[in-house]
């Protein structure tokens, strides 16, 4: 039998649809923008403790890897328990890391602020839990263009805090800017309230959604179609995060400024509230393989055309706004066929390790930027690297069936 209608729990009276994807969205804004700006602090803090781009890059490729390794575990304790507690964890472990990393005079204290804190941080309150808690308490027809919402969301948080977090550091030093960082992440305490979910044991759950950790797994990896969908990710997150946090650098060592670099970025999350929203939206009307395929192929084709011709103030703009459009726009696909075949029971889980691949790419993604160029003295084979990834997503995608799981029905004695 087909998995059926996933459970709809009723939110408290306060907790109307709007609330709930409006504070969503807020700590998705919150959670993405500090970590999507941290590659500006590569120079500033490279200059004053004479780091290589290696040390910083092994810190944030650590960060990468473990949001992603963290993302399942986080993602099983906020299904079986719910959100909130999971939420408010995280943004602690947030802030602190960013104390940490706003104090550190070591590689290794920057391992531990940049990396492992934010990295298990971002596992706990980035936007992979919002999407979990939308799926989980939204009605299905709101539910696609608040995952494309959620989102945009994270991107517009990169819009705001590129030129921010520039702004903060050129006028006040990266010092002060880690500190206003880490206030404004306990702001996600208060608004993960509005996303809070029953835990498990909850009556309410059907016996159609009774199913074991273990099965759930077990089922999942032995999918065709999601083990083609995790491989597939792997990609978006070696090409986010090796542009996210080598990018500024790449564009300095071509002579555009800082402030350029900053705008660059910005024009990535501005962009990609487009891109995401478009693909919340596209994503009930096209097959979301199809779509997938497209923006991985899109990535590549952007990637070959930016590193092949000189690089402009110009240049790198329309770069970060042709980017943009493709940045997150994997994520509200990717996750309403994680739902789509096995509902929303363990969604938060099944994402989670997803994500994990995701991470994975993004942990290579960093580290391999940092020592290729510390090697080499270019990134160019790092770029190309991203181009041959996004060729092999979007063929990966392509054979992906997008129907929920059949599980066997049992029969009376």
């Amino acid at each position: 039998m087909a998995v059926t209608a996933d459970n709809l729990r009723p939110a408290s009276t306060w907790r109307t649809p709007l609330v709930i994807i409006i504070c969503g969205c807020a700590i998705a804004l919150l959670s993405f923008g500090p970590r999507s700006s941290l590659g500006f602090f590569i120079q500033p803090m490279g200059r004053e403790f004479a780091w290589g781009r290696d040390v910083f890059g092994l810190a944030l490729a650590l960060q990468n890897l473990l949001w992603g390794l963290g993302q399942p575990i986080a993602g099983a304790v906020a299904d079986r328990f719910g959100v909130l507690r999971v939420m408010m964890v995280g943004a602690l472990l947030y802030a602190s890391g960013l104390l940490v990393m706003r104090y550190a005079a070591t590689p290794g204290s920057l391992d531990l602020g940049a990396g492992v804190l934010i990295g298990f941080g971002l596992s706990g309150c980035s936007f992979n839990l919002v999407l979990s808690a939308f799926s989980k308490l939204l009605p299905l027809e709101k539910r696609g263009l608040a995952l494309g919402a959620g989102t945009a969301a994270g991107s517009f948080g990169q819009f705001l805090f590129a030129p921010f977090g520039v702004a903060l550091i050129d006028n006040f030093g990266w010092q002060s800017a880690l500190t206003v960082f880490a206030l404004l992440m306990l702001l996600i305490v208060p608004l993960s309230l509005a996303l809070s979910t029953p835990p498990a044991a909850s009556s309410n759950v059907p016996v159609a959604d009774q199913q074991s950790f273990k099965t759930a797994l077990a089922e999942a990896f032995g999918h065709r179609s999601y083990v083609l969908l995790v491989l597939g990710f792997f990609t978006c997150g070696f090409q986010l995060a090796f542009i996210t946090v080598h990018l500024p650098a790449y564009l300095s060592d071509r002579g555009v400024s800082a402030q350029t670099g900053g705008w660059v970025v910005a024009a990535i999350g501005l962009f990609n509230i487009v891109g995401s929203l478009s693909v919340g939206y596209l994503q009930n009307r096209f097959p979301k393989r199809y779509i997938l395929s497209i923006i991985y192929a899109a990535r590549a084709l952007s990637i070959v055309a930016f590193i092949s011709f000189p690089i402009t103030t110009f240049s790198a703009i329309t770069f970060g706004a042709v980017t943009g459009l493709t940045w997150l726009s994997t994520v509200p696909p990717t996750s309403a066929l994680v739902a789509l075949m096995f509902g929303t029971r363990w969604f938060a889980t099944l994402y989670g390790f997803a994500f994990v691949s995701h991470q994975v790419g993004g942990f290579l993604g960093v580290w391999l930027g940092g020592v290729v160029f510390e090697k080499f003295g270019s990134y160019t084979p790092i770029w190309w690297l991203s181009v041959l990834f996004g060729v092999l997503s979007a063929l990966i995608n392509l054979p992906i069936v997008e129907a929920p799981v059949t599980r066997p029905v049992a029969q009376p004695a």
